[in-house]
């Protein structure tokens, strides 16, 4: 099978970091060009916009988007338009009309259109999803505490209205949620915790039920320091599950079940070959929908400016 020429538009941590090691890891793809108004990659073709790149290089049949979520749509669209596959980075994009829109755009076009939840390609989750299906769900704990001048430095735009703030992390962790959990869930409550001058929330507590009747209590902030928490508890009347360091580690009634090294991105691009080879949509927007739904319900505290 001919590899699939791709390009990343975004070059910023995250892509150095994930995406280029994952797309030179797998055969299905070769990383042809990038877009980077502030410089790409050495030795690798570097355009100023998307548009010079879908211009000059027809060849180019695919394209990850790991901008701001702010300027997602704008860019996926563009590439649709012209025929390319497109791999939107999370959250897919600023609001959820948008996306729901560009999942149109992509089956007229018949391209493949990929909403990518990294933290669900953890080692633990798949084996966390099967050992709670048809479980009796009591209670769900999540904690997700980090370091936001550690993962984020510097990066203005997660402030900003679109920016979704803790939600950025925070959202890892409702897409796991959504992944295993047997039954949906939906948000009851929400406190917003956004520092004096930001447009976006730097702590969230959330309440949320699931269909069964269980309690969700998740808890996120980016103001930890130190060993970073990524924590989700599951009990059942069959037992307690947790899942920790992002969901690559999972445990079983206190007793280790898996350990495993970070593929996330990994699985990423393997899901996207597959969906290229077939030109199908792959786009779960469960997880941005709880976001959405704690901005509308949650009650709104101001807290001390924070600086990074």
């Amino acid at each position: 099978m001919t590899a699939t020429e791709i390009a990343i538009v975004g070059v910023g941590k995250i892509a150095r970091d994930q995406h280029v090691p994952s797309i030179a890891a797998n055969s299905a793809f070769s990383l042809a060009a990038t877009v980077s108004a502030s410089g790409g990659l050495d030795g690798i073709e570097n355009h100023a916009t998307l548009e010079a790149l879908l211009a000059a290089r027809p060849d180019v049949g695919a394209v990850a988007l790991c901008m701001p979520p702010q300027f997602r749509y704008a860019a996926a669209r563009a590439a649709l338009l012209a025929g390319r596959h497109v791999l939107l980075e999370k959250p897919p994009g600023a609001t959820l009309a948008e996306v729901e829109a560009l999942k149109t755009l992509a089956a007229g076009r018949h391209v493949a259109l990929f909403a990518t939840w990294h933290s669900r390609f953890a080692a633990g989750v798949r084996p966390a999803r099967d050992w709670l299906a048809g479980k009796e769900i009591l209670k769900v704990d999540i904690v997700w505490k980090e370091d936001v001048r550690r993962w984020h430095p510097g990066q203005a735009w997660i402030w900003q209205a679109g920016g979704l703030g803790i939600f950025d992390p925070g959202i890892n962790a409702l897409s796991i949620l959504t992944e295993i959990l047997p039954r949906r869930v939906h948000v009851t409550s929400a406190s917003l915790e956004f520092p004096e001058g930001r447009d976006a929330p730097i702590a969230a507590d959330l309440r949320m039920t699931e269909g069964g009747g269980a309690d969700v209590h998740a808890v996120f902030d980016w103001r930890q320091t130190g060993p970073q928490t990524w924590t989700i508890e599951i009990e059942t009347q069959q037992g307690r599950l947790v899942l920790s360091q992002g969901g690559a580690e999972l445990a079983i009634d206190g007793a280790a079940v898996l350990e495993d090294r970070d593929r996330e991105y990994e699985g990423i691009y393997a899901r996207f070959a597959a969906l290229i080879e077939k030109a199908e949509i792959d786009v779960d927007l469960s997880p941005l929908t709880h976001v959405a739904d704690a901005f509308m319900l949650g009650r709104r505290i101001v807290v001390e400016p924070f600086e990074d």
